[in-house]
C-alpha cells in the first residue's frame, strides 16, 4: 500500500499551537497521537506517516479546520543497490 508523508501547518503563536491541539483532540483525530511536532523548536509544522490508497485517503485523517494547510506527500524507500536504477528514469 503507498505511503504518505501528511504535513500540517499552524501559525506561530501560543494560541494556535493551543487551537490546533484542541481541535485533533476535540474530533478525537488518531493524528494527535501518532503524529511529531515541531512546536518547541520553532517549527510549527506535525508530521505523519500513513499508509493508505491515496492522497485524498489520507487528506481525510486531517481535521477539516487544518486542510486547506496541509501537503500530502506520497514518500517511498529505495533499496541503495537499486537507488540509480529508481531514479534515473524520472530526473533527466
Amino acid at each position: 500500500m503507498p505511503r504518505f508523508l501528511i504535513e500540517v501547518a499552524h501559525n506561530n503563536t501560543k494560541a494556535d499551537c493551543d487551537l490546533a491541539v484542541n481541535i485533533f483532540k476535540s474530533t478525537g483525530s488518531h493524528f494527535l497521537t501518532n503524529a511529531d511536532f515541531g512546536c518547541l523548536d520553532g517549527v510549527h509544522y506535525a508530521w505523519i506517516n500513513v499508509e493508505v490508497k491515496s492522497k485524498s485517503e489520507a487528506l481525510l485523517i486531517v481535521p477539516p479546520p487544518f486542510r486547506d494547510k496541509t501537503k500530502v506527500i506520497r514518500v517511498k524507500k529505495f533499496a541503495l543497490e537499486k537507488l540509480n536504477k529508481t531514479l534515473r528514469p524520472s530526473h533527466k
